[in-house]
């Protein structure tokens, strides 16, 4: 089966993440999928339902913001699957406190994760791609709270914010090598993080949901499949003239 070329899908083995590696699968991409070790099980999981549609895949575990282990994972996806054409910086955490109250501990291990994290992804997976010399994408992860601060997740937003202002840049110094640069900024998207979030707030994760859809002119919350098919179009040959943008995936939530 003809591939599209080797989409590589960080913190996939759960919500998002994995919607996005079986989306890309579906499109044609081989697929090599990334998380923690203590996900292991699900990445096997997920590995098993990539191969049965037929296409290419490897797993490799590592933690987005160890150097080392990014390295690494560069290295086995191109050794394993061929190269490196589509990074989906997919991985990150939030903590949920009100800003007074974030330790200085919680606020480090935010940034590592989604920002140093994100930042060693995106340079890796671009050092790889312009030394192959046929472009690529790269695709991160912010959210609605990185376009406009949360009360409750405030150093949460902040990461958010920050790999906005990466990806711009991104997309400017590596352009003229034809790669594009682009994030997806989902609103309220059904997933574990998102019951995790309602669980900290309030006592019910349905009347969190519920109070969440209320946010949406739509009056529902997304699924992971909603921010997948964004994705898949970002990683498209027909979206080559689009970068250094913030893709809104909010049911209207926020209108920039």
């Amino acid at each position: 089966m003809t591939s599209l070329g080797v989409a590589l899908v960080t913190g996939a083995s759960q919500g998002i993440g994995r919607a996005i590696a079986l989306r890309l699968a579906k499109d044609g991409f081989d697929i090599a999928i990334n998380d923690i070790p203590s996900s292991k099980a699900k990445l096997e999981s997920l590995s098993k339902e990539i191969t049965e549609k037929g296409r290419k895949v490897c797993t490799a575990v590592g933690d987005v913001s160890s150097e080392d282990a990014v390295k690494n994972m560069i290295s086995t996806v191109v050794k394993d699957l061929g190269g490196l054409d589509v990074l989906v910086a997919n991985a990150g955490i939030c903590i949920t406190k009100p800003l007074i109250d974030s330790t200085v501990d919680e606020w480090t291990r935010l940034f590592n994760v989604n920002v140093l994290g994100e930042f060693l992804c995106y340079k890796y997976a671009a050092q790889q791609m312009i030394k192959q010399g046929r472009g690529g994408r790269i695709i991160g992860a912010s959210s609605v709270a990185g376009q406009q601060g949360e009360p409750g997740i405030g150093a949460y937003s902040a990461t958010k914010f920050a790999i906005r202002g990466m990806t711009q840049v991104a997309a400017k110094e590596w352009g003229q090598h034809k790669i594009t640069v682009n994030t997806y900024c989902p609103g309220a998207i059904e997933t574990e993080m998102l019951e995790n979030i309602g669980k900290d707030l309030v006592s019910s994760v349905k009347e969190f949901y519920e109070m969440q859809s209320k946010t949406s002119p739509l009056g529902y919350n997304g699924k992971p499949e909603d921010i997948a098919s964004i994705v898949s179009y970002l990683a498209s040959k027909e979206a080559h003239w689009i970068t250094g943008q913030s893709i809104a995936v909010n049911g209207g939530r926020l209108t920039l």
